[in-house]
This record gives C-alpha cells, structure tokens and sequence, in this order.
C-alpha cells in the first residue's frame, strides 16, 4: 500500500510542477489531457474565463464507432485530430499542451502529434 500512496504523491507533485507553469486563454487554450487505463480523454480550457472551450475523448460520439481494432496510441493520435478540428473549426490555430501529471511519451505524445497534424500548433 505504501507504493500506491507515494506514486499518488509523486503524480500530484509533478501535475503542480506541470500546471504552475502553464495558462489558457479564449485565443490560446491549454488543452488539459487525462489518461486512464482504458481511454484517453483531452479539454481545451480557457482559464482567464475558466470555461471548457472543446473536449474530445475515445468515448466521443463522432468516434466511437472508428476506433475499434485500433491500438490505445492510435486511438489516441484520432483524439487528438478531433479536438484539433473543433478547436479550428473555431478559428484557434494554437493552444497550450498541458500534459498534466502524465510523462510526455506514449499516448499522450501520440495525442500531441495527432492535434499538430492537425493543423493545431503547440
């Protein structure tokens, strides 16, 4: 048990260390990245207004149907193409990456390059 608690505590630390730094406007968003085990899950938050501009995850009605048979970090890649074309669909061409207490690797790194081929830049 005692392993759980301390890699709860190192996550919260470094999600600190991630988001002191980092800050969304209505023309820049942070887009703010959970992952779980199962899906991955991105929001696009203005945080000078402290509203969800855009959101897209594996469970979004739009893809739901197209991702079955695909690996997590393909899913993901699509995920991250979605919230792109919301987000420019808007006219906003660039936003913050937040990737939260997660490491830049995997599928939070294939959700980064799936919204900048896109066409959204970071």
């Amino acid at each position: 048990m005692g392993s759980i608690k301390k890699l709860e505590q190192i996550r919260a630390k470094r999600k600190q260390r991630v988001r002191g730094k980092l800050f969304g406007t209505e023309d820049r968003p942070r887009l703010s990245v959970f992952r779980s085990a199962k899906h991955i899950y991105v929001q696009a938050v203005a945080d000078d207004v402290g509203q969800t501009i855009a959101s897209a995850s594996t469970l979004s009605k739009e893809l739901r149907g197209n991702l079955s048979g695909l690996k997590k970090s393909e899913a993901a890649r699509k995920v991250g193409s979605l919230v792109a074309q919301k987000l420019t669909a808007r006219n906003i061409t660039t936003a913050v990456f937040d990737r939260g207490p997660f490491l830049y690797h995997g599928r939070v790194k294939a959700l980064a390059e799936g919204a900048r081929e896109a066409g959204l830049k970071f």
